[in-house]
């Protein structure tokens, strides 16, 4: 199921910047996010994830960065398909020694 994007992208780093030009020109971040977030119409949360992501993507902040996050995706997604290769191929060799046992001798 795709994720829908109720904001584009340039909306999203637009607003990521003004909250990092005008951190300063509050008292808290999160002042700074409810005001920047009233302007572009979208929740003080949703803004600061968006902040947040950022600043670990940028190496600013710790965390699992967009890249490794998809790359882990990627190998997952990878590893059931390999389990269910593995189970298919399993089964299958199941029933051919099997067929192979039942077999009369000539």
């Amino acid at each position: 199921m795709a994720k829908r994007n109720r904001y584009s992208q340039e909306v999203r780093e637009r607003a990521v910047r003004m909250v990092l030009d005008q951190e300063g020109q509050h008292a808290t971040r999160w002042a700074a996010l409810r005001s920047i977030a009233s302007k572009i119409g979208c929740s003080p949360e949703a803004l600061r994830k968006w902040v947040q992501r950022v600043e670990i993507d940028s190496g600013r902040r710790a965390g699992v960065t967009t890249d490794e996050r998809a790359q882990v995706k990627d190998l997952e997604r990878e590893n059931r398909e390999l389990r269910r290769a593995n189970e298919i191929l399993r089964k299958a060799s199941a029933y051919f020694a099997q067929a192979e046992l039942d077999r009369r001798p000539k």
